[in-house]
């Protein structure tokens, strides 16, 4: 299999949501959150006067096996802070997961990121059980605990954000 990064298309849609459906773990609403942050995101090429300068909210990366989407990742500047960024979004076909795709998407977003002078990426999940193999690729991939606030999206499912730097901490030793 030999992936390919690119940007999604407004055709991706419903592939998106075959992906958000098949990981078996966002429920009805948050996909619907997820497909509302796609449209209101993924420009059009056709349309006229687009402004290809702008640079979008929240950006959108595939990993396609030639036309196939087998995942996607989406991230965004966090609003009011200085060079942090989100990863709102991460999922890859449940078939195809274990291969590698969330590791490469999840680095292409840090490197596009780090070359545009982020200094963090922060991810929120759930603690629920079914969130544990989520938490695993996030620790495997370097992501660590940086808080944790009990019960927030419903009692005993706590809501537990994982970052990682981009840049070295200030007064970091640098090699």
């Amino acid at each position: 299999m030999s992936i390919r990064l690119g940007s999604l298309r407004p055709r991706d849609r419903a592939r998106v949501a075959e992906l958000l459906v098949s990981t078996a773990v966002f429920s009805r609403e948050e996909i619907d959150v997820a497909l509302q942050l796609f449209d209101a995101s993924v420009a059009d090429d056709d349309v006229v006067g687009a402004d290809d300068a702008h640079v979008p909210d929240y950006e959108f990366t595939g990993a396609f096996d030639g036309e196939q989407l087998l995942g996607y990742a989406c991230a965004g500047p966090t609003p009011a802070t200085e060079g942090t960024f989100d990863l709102y979004w991460l999922a890859v076909d449940a078939a195809a997961q274990g291969k590698g795709i969330g590791t490469t998407l999840v680095r292409a977003v840090e490197r596009s990121l780090r070359e545009r002078g982020a200094r963090m990426l922060l991810v929120e999940t759930s603690s629920r059980p079914d969130y544990s193999n989520t938490r695993a690729f996030y620790t495997r991939c370097g992501y660590t605990e940086a808080a944790r606030i009990k019960d927030f999206y419903a009692p005993a499912d706590d809501r537990i954000m994982l970052n990682t730097r981009l840049t070295p901490e200030r007064g970091a030793a640098t090699r």
